[in-house]
């Protein structure tokens, strides 16, 4: 496999060397005086072709089913270079290879990767195809597949049974010793009722005879599934309330880490540059998710934290516990109730999050994205874990993004609100939005008074700046009770306090 790669790669870097001779020879006025100015620049070019090209597992020349793999594969990744190689170009202005060489250049190389490819695939797929044809006689047809069956899969509880020495071997031998001794605590491996599978689609779930299991633990990573939420769902209709699910996954900052260690100082930061954009920009955005998909199909997706056990959250789940165990983070997850099944998920940068407006109706906000996808669902989990800090904010909120954390700063993520304004759902002074989880930390008294108003931008925090959830409470029920008396003089003079204490006291809600 390592031989193949390496061939690969040294073929490739010889085909884009030809490609830019022959451009330097057929451009206008091109010559061999040429080949000294455009050396250095060339040797770049060279490295983001390589590396990008080894991001994309161009040169694995294994695993094509298809011709159509290897025509996606090159014209995807010369793409994306070609992208890399112009902007570099736009953005430091002394790179000098013109247009016409880049241009030139991917599209001799594609054409020669292309047919090269081709040809190579033609003559696998022609072997296998022969030695397949000794193996089988084809005018009998090919011969029957033998039953298998995998340890620890309960297929029929009434006729066959388990091997549980074999059931144990096979986990230790997927997921390690440690792993294995860590969910062998609450995952009981040793009952009938247990399903241990290996699987990163749903259907192996979905297919089970058994209608319940009280546990259900897979040996493949997260990261892998296809389809996330469908996946958990389909785990939670296996599983009665208190039934337990575990699984395990790479986070993005384990990602990270292991990246950087990987490869080279130099070339690794380029990589995970790469990785970043493709694997965390592309899918947030319309326009670039069916690409990123049609790159990667659903595998090695890049994962937070909060994303996963978000959607854990959403689909009924609730995270009992939790450990990392080499570059993994093992998970055991009980089922508290059926999946909430959200309709329109967002990924994008502007969110529309649902919260508690004027009579108790549900409104969407409208921000600017810090938090990781799916990290609402965590409220509950977050203040059962850390609680709260100063400001009534969640200690150690490890949904918020990095970008988020500056945008929160300096109230970026707050200027979409400007449409729930416009709308009539929020006026300028008044309450903060709450989400349902928060809302719920209030007393009665104060959820009732809250919704008899509609929630506002500035909130009587800046006014009072309350250091606990008790003096949050006490805040706006003192302004509550005023506003109910004053609106016009009371909304007007915390406006100016508000104002007056963010610029020259620094009263931030961060």
């Amino acid at each position: 496999m390592r031989k193949r790669f390496i061939v690969g790669c040294l073929t490739d870097i010889v085909l884009v060397a030809i490609s830019f001779f022959i451009c330097v020879k057929i451009k206008p006025g091109g010559g061999s005086g040429y080949f000294s100015s455009y050396l250095n620049s060339f040797f770049i070019f060279l490295l983001v072709w390589v590396t990008i090209s080894i991001f994309l597992k161009k040169y694995k020349l294994t695993g094509y089913s298809g011709s159509g793999d290897v025509l996606k594969v090159v014209l995807v990744s010369n793409l994306i270079i070609f992208f890399v190689i112009t902007s570099i170009i736009y953005l430091f202005q002394n790179f000098h290879y013109s247009r016409f060489m880049v241009l030139g250049t991917v599209a001799l190389s594609t054409f020669a990767e292309l047919t090269l490819g081709l040809l190579y695939f033609l003559v696998i797929s022609t072997r296998i195809r022969y030695e397949n044809g000794r193996m089988f006689n084809y005018t009998n047809g090919p011969a029957p597949l033998q039953k298998t069956r995998i340890p620890g899969i309960r297929l029929d509880k009434d006729n066959i049974g388990i091997d549980y020495k074999s059931r144990i071997e096979f986990l230790k031998n997927e997921i390690g010793e440690e792993a294995f001794n860590y969910i062998h605590h609450y995952g009981t491996v040793d009952s009938p009722d247990a399903l241990i599978i290996g699987t990163n689609t749903r259907f192996t779930v979905d297919v089970q005879i058994q209608p319940f299991f009280e546990s259900i633990i897979n040996v493949n990573r997260v990261n892998d599934f296809r389809y996330i939420n469908k996946f958990f769902e389909s785990v939670n209709a296996k599983l009665p309330i208190g039934g337990v699910y575990i699984d395990y996954f790479e986070t993005k900052t384990m990602r990270k880490a292991r990246i950087l260690k990987k490869y080279p100082p130099g070339i690794n930061y380029l990589y995970y540059l790469l990785d970043f954009i493709i694997k965390r920009i592309f899918p947030k955005f319309a326009l670039t998710k069916k690409l990123y998909f049609l790159l990667t199909r659903g595998v090695n997706r890049v994962l937070s934290k909060a994303e996963t056990f978000g959607r854990l959250y959403s689909c009924g789940f609730e995270v009992l516990d939790e450990k990392q165990i080499g570059n993994y983070l093992f998970f055991i997850a009980l089922k508290v109730k059926n999946p909430s099944y959200p309709k329109n998920p967002s990924y994008g940068p502007l969110v529309a999050l649902e919260r508690i407006g004027k009579g108790g109706k549900s409104i969407k906000v409208f921000k600017m994205r810090t938090m990781h996808p799916f990290a609402e669902y965590l409220q509950d989990y977050i203040y059962k874990k850390d609680g709260l800090q100063e400001g009534g904010k969640f200690r150690d909120d490890f949904r918020i993004t990095t970008l988020g954390r500056i945008m929160r700063t300096f109230w970026i993520d707050e200027l979409p609100m400007m449409i729930n304004l416009l709308k009539g759902d929020l006026k300028i002074v008044g309450v903060r939005p709450l989400s349902r989880q928060y809302y719920k930390l209030y007393t009665p008294q104060l959820q009732k008074l809250r919704i008899t108003y509609k929630p506002g931008l500035i909130p009587p925090f800046y006014v009072d700046h309350p250091k606990t959830l008790e003096e949050i409470m006490a805040s706006e029920l003192k302004y509550l009770k005023a506003y109910e008396k004053h609106p016009f003089r009371t909304d007007w003079r915390y406006f100016w306090k508000a104002v007056y204490n963010i610029l020259f006291r620094k009263y931030r809600s961060t």
